[in-house]
């Protein structure tokens, strides 16, 4: 049950950090169409983890781990930085590859693992597979 709960843990905190970053960017998008992406992308990971959040509660009596202030702070400042001086849609897209990327890594380790449910190694999976979808997304505005 432990080990249940720590991936989905780790799939609500990629899924919180892909809303923030998302958030963070998206007042920098002039582009009508890479703004629609970025929005169903939004919306894909804000699904996730609500889906995680109803998982969680067949584990725990607590709430999933969300991404902390501190992560959220570096990752807003971060974004802020590296936009400052060129917030054209191949940064942003180069940002946000940067951190699904991770996210991807992350997952695939996970799913490595054999010994959670069914149910939450199908939503892994899921969430993997919707994340390299972003990448190729993405990729379209570098």
């Amino acid at each position: 049950m432990e080990e249940n709960l720590n991936v989905l843990d780790e799939l609500n905190k990629g899924a919180t950090m892909g809303m923030d970053a998302i958030n963070f960017v998206l007042e920098k998008v002039e582009d009508d169409g890479f703004r629609t992406v970025l929005e169903k992308q939004y919306a894909d990971y804000e699904a996730v983890s609500k889906k995680v959040e109803e998982i969680y509660s067949k584990y725990s009596s607590k709430s999933p781990h969300e991404t902390n202030a501190i992560n959220k702070a570096m990752t807003w400042y971060g974004v802020q930085m590296k936009t400052f001086a060129d917030k054209s849609n191949s940064k942003i897209a180069e940002l946000l590859l940067q951190g699904t990327n991770m996210g991807i890594i992350e997952g695939r380790k996970l799913l490595n693992n054999k010994k959670v449910d069914k149910e939450i190694n199908k939503l892994l999976d899921a969430f993997v597979t919707m994340q390299e979808n972003c990448v190729e997304v993405l990729k379209k505005y570098l």
